[in-house]
């Protein structure tokens, strides 16, 4: 990275001394050469693995939101974006690293746990532990928070910004191993970039890739302060504008993406790498026009010259001293113009923080005008990019221009400009991505100074709540036109108008306790479900079909003995309710019983099955659902008896765990957890299944690997209910159940989204 800034740094100190020399077209020529062809790399690379492309943080939030998206955490993702956004920030375009260094920390942290990689099959450790989705959603939590961290030196920032942005399960046991991790990274990159640059090992002199430098006053002014009580009025003002420039950026970066959606991604994947040529072709050149033409020569203060012929700012660093550009300037001036675009973004950030001399209220704005519409042109093309930093580049010259306002027009010469710009970056910035918590402890520890903590969350939740009344962040705008179904926080108070059996999917795919590798092959073949209830039917007749057929007997007994198990729990229950002091209760027990109680347990199982249902016409097992069933044949009554998934079916027909219809279920194999999650994270595909190696006429029982017990809920669940029981237990189904134990629907993601459930709610109010 290092590297390839430098080399563009070098063509960019070209261009400068071609004005002097006059040679500004074969300048113009080399720089747009050395542009294009890095962002054609950036796109190529996005040609391999398009799941590349962006800043990542909508997918990685997609995965921590309990969404399987393809790809996301693969190793050619990872080096597919390292490499990448290496290309994009060296070939000038307008976009930030530290998106993708948090979608690259996820990706670490879910493939180093696991030990194995689909790219490279050869490496394969037996490595039998955390092979669960839980599991790796927490490592993937602590990746994200790791790359926060070493972005902008902020631990406790990443931490709560994988809690805050990201993860929508949490526990305790998992934040003091999120912040473990994101210490880790972060002293880990301090310990060898301040070993690399300074040759010190040890010193941990540079906490973050990004780092805003100290904010103090000059010693020499004394009506100086970073802030007073009087500026937090300007700075809720600063918040309203900023909320309104963030949601106008998300509204144009909205229709740019609906307009790629429609006329660039259908087309060939080549037309998506023009793309992103020409956007580096007219950044290229109307930083060079801006730079040339509307930038002005800007005196530096007396106080900034030393004796070394060198400039000096207070309160920064020698890479702000070094990054004046002096473009057609004469001696002792700068082009301000130039200075904030012919240099890196942290480096333009760092002067408009600590420059000492003062930049044109004209050249501000035209600067920031031409910023927020390339940035906002820019984030989305199929390129890795990032957003913090164009938009904290953005809004710190939107807090500059604020500063010199007030100074110039109303007379404020106490305030601090550097303050201004700080406050601008964070107004903008919590326009655009609607963060709190997480963005001001960033922002603190970016700066190191805890005194702004109370004006950056001000501000933060004012661009917020003032950006929200138009529009979403801009993640969450990403993540919808996607079409995932990702779950809010809460639902809207008039969802409670609805009920499980409202939102419900009635028509469902089930699997018996016994059933025919015939028949799950056709499920799975014709199906994309995740997971199947396991059910057994009620029918008056199932008894006829016990006489001669052994599968329907299997099935029978195994919900006869289900069956009899429940009832002798409640006779137990009975009998402990008898022995309580209340006599009270001791009669209403005892009047239980007289009418519920049966004689014997066949008679208690014949009522069971022949609970006043009329008989439903036959149905043989090893037939799976089809669309050709009548509306009696969909809908009759299944007892539930548990859930079992889509890869767990695969596997045990992969291992040809089964038995032949004159054995019994005892002599199936039996798998073992280990061997079960054998493949995990990557079962095998129903698609590529030999079956000329199954015999189609076998049983496989399901019951030894079902959940018998999953989360279920009543069909007059509230929708709120259920939308917090899949969000904290973070549930991917949800059986509907009725009193006497019959399934009658399932709720999935996709029944909790916001337009489903306004879809429903309309219908809801349509037949009150």
């Amino acid at each position: 990275m290092g590297g390839m800034l430098l080399l563009s740094l070098t063509l960019r100190a070209a261009v400068e001394e071609c004005t002097e020399k006059g040679c500004l077209a074969l300048s113009l020529l080399e720089l747009l050469g050395f542009n294009l062809t890095f962002v054609f790399l950036a796109s190529l690379l996005v040609l391999i693995q398009p799941v590349a492309a962006g800043s990542g943080i909508p997918e990685i939030k997609c995965y921590l939101n309990g969404v399987k998206v393809p790809g996301v955490v693969r190793l050619r993702t990872v080096v597919c974006k390292a490499m990448g956004v290496l290309f994009s920030v060296a070939g000038g375009l307008f976009v930030g690293k530290e998106g993708p260094m948090i979608h690259s920390g996820a990706v670490v942290g879910a493939g180093l746990p696991q030990f194995q990689s689909i790219s490279l099959r050869k490496i394969q450790f037996n490595f039998p532990y955390f092979r669960s989705d839980r599991d790796k959603r927490d490592f993937v939590s602590a990746g994200a928070a790791a790359g926060v961290a070493a972005a902008f030196g902020a631990p406790i920032g990443g931490t709560l910004f994988s809690l805050e942005e990201g993860s929508s399960f949490w526990n305790q046991g998992l934040t003091w191993k999120v912040l473990f991790c994101s210490m880790a990274a972060t002293f880990t990159l301090n310990f060898f970039r301040s070993g690399i640059q300074f040759g010190s090992w040890g010193s941990f002199q540079l906490p973050g890739l990004l780092n805003f430098g100290e904010f103090k006053c000059s010693e020499s002014d004394k009506k100086c302060h970073l802030w007073t009580a009087v500026d937090l009025g300007f700075f809720i003002l600063m918040g309203i504008v900023g909320g309104l420039l963030g949601a106008t950026f998300n509204c144009l970066n909205k229709r740019l993406a609906k307009y790629r959606m429609r006329n660039v991604h259908p087309k060939p994947k080549l037309v998506r790498v023009l793309e992103s040529l020409l956007v580096s072709l007219t950044t290229t050149v109307v930083v060079f026009v801006a730079s040339m033409v509307l930038g002005e020569c800007r005196q530096m203060s007396s106080t900034s010259r030393t004796g070394n012929d060198t400039w000096s700012m207070q309160g920064t660093s020698e890479d702000v001293n070094s990054s004046i550009k002096t473009f057609f300037c004469p001696n002792e001036t700068y082009n301000d113009m130039a200075t904030l675009f012919f240099n890196p973004q942290e480096s333009a950030i760092l002067q408009l923080f600590h420059q000492d001399g003062t930049f044109s209220p004209v050249t501000l704005s035209l600067f920031f005008l031409l910023y927020f519409l390339l940035s906002c042109w820019t984030y989305g093309i199929s390129v890795p990019s990032g957003l913090f930093v164009p938009s904290l580049l953005c809004g710190a010259a939107f807090g500059r221009l604020v500063a010199n306002l007030l100074k110039s027009y109303i007379g404020l010469d106490h305030i601090y400009s550097g303050t201004f710009a700080l406050i601008g970056a964070a107004a903008f910035l919590g326009g655009v991505v609607r963060m709190t918590i997480s963005l001001t402890v960033i922002l603190i520890e970016s700066t190191n100074e805890i005194t702004y903590g109370l004006p950056i969350m001000i501000t933060l939740m004012v661009a917020k709540w003032t950006g929200d009344f138009f529009n979403k962040g801009i993640y969450d705008i990403h993540v919808n036109l996607r079409g995932v179904p990702l779950l809010e926080w809460e639902t809207e108070v008039e969802m409670d108008k609805l009920r499980a059996s409202d939102i419900m999917e009635p028509n469902l795919t089930y699997v018996y306790p016994h059933t025919r590798i015939q028949s799950l092959v056709s499920i799975l073949r014709t199906t994309v479900h995740h997971a199947f209830p396991v059910v057994t039917e009620n029918r008056g007749n199932e008894r006829e079909f016990m006489k001669g057929n052994q599968l329907i007997s299997n099935n029978i007994k195994f919900k006869k003995s289900s069956i009899l198990t429940r009832a002798g729990e409640q006779r137990k229950r009975s009998q402990s309710m008898k022995s309580y002091p209340s006599s009270e209760l001791r009669n209403m027990c005892d009047e239980h019983i007289t009418t519920e109680e049966p004689p014997e347990k066949e008679d208690l199982l014949q009522q069971m099955l022949e609970r006043r249902y009329t008989p439903y016409p036959n149905l043989y097992p090893d037939q799976s659902p089809s669309e050709e069933w009548t509306m009696e044949e969909r809908f009759r009554p299944l007892t539930f008896h548990g859930l079992i998934l889509r890869s767990q079916l695969v596997t045990l027909l992969v291992r040809g765990v089964c038995y032949s219809e004159s054995q019994s279920s005892a002599s199936q194999p039996r798998l073992s957890h280990a061997e079960m999650s054998e493949d995990y994270p990557r079962y095998p595909d129903i698609h590529d299944l030999d079956l000329t190696l199954l015999n189609p006429r076998m049983i496989v029982d399901v019951t030894p690997y079902m959940n018998p017990s999953p989360f279920a809920v009543s069909p007059n669940t509230h929708v709120s209910q259920v939308f917090n029981l899949f969000r904290t237990m973070g549930l991917r189904h949800l059986p509907v159940v009725n009193a006497v134990g019959e399934i009658v629907g399932i709720i999935t993601r996709h029944n909790l989204t916001h337009e489903f459930l306004q879809a429903r709610l309309r219908q809801h109010y349509q037949t009150i």
